[in-house]
């Protein structure tokens, strides 16, 4: 399913309104008939107590056309307008000069206080305040509602998205409503689905409002969640040569954990052959651990890091392999971070480039941009931070708008770690990854899913399916491990374990899983 900005939504709505001629009015009869169609087919109409709450725009609009539907199921309705009345024009002011000829109530709302007795005793409540047309901190009158509404205890539908929450970045604007449900209009936004915003809708259902399928299908749209893809049957009388082979240049004398999850998760998410270079100090204690990994012990620098002197064995040994992998724990030191910069300037071979050895490039990521191999990056929000050389706080901001720059002027694909993780192409594609818990977030994690997403091109798929694949199941295999076991304490060997459980489910649920991790229900 596409994801769409608001500036994208509004292009949808213009071009349906004007080379469609699908009216305004339709439109919103359409936005506000889902909404009522999903409380319905969810709780029943009839004797039941409701409060629509509508801002100044077609977002209340909107929730004129709830109210009036409401009121024609048998609901007892009440609708209170944030803001003048009198600003209303277009389909809204037609919707509520339609409302206020029926016998439902329409009152200018001019203090909490004076709702408290109908928040009490109502059943359902709708927000239809902001929608995506919130572009400052919320304040006053509408903050306090909006306060109201969430320690009301309610059941709350929201209408495209929970007021206070940013259409495009998903950050909350001082406040935002706690949805239990919301419906999504054309297509999700991307504030649907980034976090924060994402923890305050709830329930997100989709409704395309009579949008032809050219306008929510449409290639110019960039951003899509990213669905399960089909992997390759495997050959049933293979060998491990196969599956591919991944070369692993990881690990420092303070980092066995590392090179560990990387190499052995190559091994649990399919793929043939996992060779592992890293100091030949820890390669014993690695290899206690994960014997099924074939280990190539490397001289190491005075610090107990991989040597530059091992430039040129790795470069021919690199020569042979499928795909390798830069940068798990190799530390930061100065040695170590010249040999990682110039073997990914010099290996001709897909690259995937993670942790020490994203932070190595430094002021160099012009090598990146010029390599004809093909390059995933894996940075976590710090990574990304030193990456584009802006702050953290800017990135959680605006995160798809700074990837699908960085994406493409790398010419790389970026994996940007977090919960909900964005895959970005060089050609301005991002994806969102909805699967994955907040147990996750733990030391090793990474690790995992950097092998795992060199086992899924080895597999069969293209490289940056192959990191799309590889986020999916990596997200998959953390469910799994919480369902077992629950979200805290969840370690990545929890994960690591989890990977072989998430391929097969994936192989013979496909559909199902597809189905639960797409993103949003379809309400109409």
């Amino acid at each position: 399913m596409k994801v769409s900005s608001i500036a994208e939504m509004r292009e949808m709505d213009r071009t349906a309104i004007e080379r469609y001629g699908i009216a305004d009015e339709i439109l919103m009869e359409n936005a506000g008939l889902a909404v009522f169609a999903l409380i319905s087919g969810r709780f029943g109409i009839a004797g039941s107590k409701f409060l629509v709450f509508c801002g100044i725009g077609n977002n209340g609009g909107d929730g004129f056309v709830i109210a009036r539907k409401l009121h024609s199921g048998g609901g007892s309705v009440k609708v209170y307008i944030l803001g003048d009345r009198k600003k209303y024009r277009g389909a809204a002011k037609t919707n509520l000069d339609i409302l206020s000829r029926l016998s439902v109530e329409v009152a200018e709302l001019q203090s909490v206080e004076a709702i408290s007795k109908e928040v009490s005793h109502c059943d359902i409540i709708v927000d239809a305040i902001f929608g995506t047309g919130l572009s400052k901190e919320v304040g006053g009158i509408h903050r306090e509602a909006i306060e109201r509404i969430n320690g009301s205890g309610k059941v709350v539908f929201s209408v495209d998205i929970p007021s206070g929450v940013h259409g495009d970045t998903g950050q909350i604007m001082g406040d935002a409503v706690q949805a239990d449900y919301t419906v999504a209009f054309g297509l999700p936004k991307r504030g649907n689905l980034l976090y924060p915003g994402f923890e305050r809708s709830g329930d997100l259902y989709v409704t395309h409002i009579s949008f032809p399928p050219s306008l929510y299908d449409s290639d110019s749209l960039e951003v899509a969640v990213n669905t399960p893809i089909h992997l390759p049957e495997r050959i049933p009388d293979a060998h491990k040569g196969d599956f591919g082979e991944a070369l692993f240049i990881a690990g420092a004398s303070s980092y066995f954990g590392a090179p560990y999850f990387a190499a052995l998760s190559f091994l649990k998410a399919g793929g043939g052959y996992s060779r592992l270079a890293s100091p030949k100090t820890i390669t014993p204690f690695i290899a206690n651990r994960g014997s099924e990994i074939v280990f190539v012990p490397q001289i190491e620098t005075p610090s107990g890091s991989i040597s530059y002197e091992n430039k040129d064995a790795l470069l021919k040994l690199a020569a042979g392999m499928d795909v390798i992998i830069l940068g798990p724990g190799t530390s930061l030191d100065e040695e170590t971070g010249k040999l990682m910069r110039e073997l990914l300037q010099e290996i001709e071979k897909p690259i995937i480039l993670d942790g020490d050895g994203i932070t190595a490039l430094g002021g160099h990521l012009n090598l990146i941009a010029g390599r004809k191999g093909g390059t995933i990056l894996t940075p976590h929000m710090g990574e990304m931070s030193r990456i584009t050389r802006r702050s953290i706080t800017e990135i959680k901001g605006d995160p798809i708008s700074i990837l699908q720059h960085t994406a493409s002027e790398l010419h790389a694909c970026i994996v940007l770690k977090g919960a909900h993780t964005l895959i970005g192409y060089p050609d301005r594609q991002v994806f969102i990854n909805m699967s994955g818990n907040s147990g996750m977030a733990t030391a090793g994690s990474g690790d995992v899913l950097t092998g795992t997403i060199a086992a899924m091109y080895c597999l069969g798929l293209s490289l940056y399916e192959a990191a799309r694949k590889g986020v999916f199941l990596h997200g998959l295999s953390g469910d799994i491990a919480a369902r077992e076991i629950g979200a805290d304490g969840m370690t990545a060997q929890d994960i690591l374990e989890s990977v072989p459980a998430a391929l097969k489910l994936d192989r013979e649920q496909h559909e199902e899983i597809q189905d639960r991790y797409c993103g949003a229900r379809i309400a109409l």
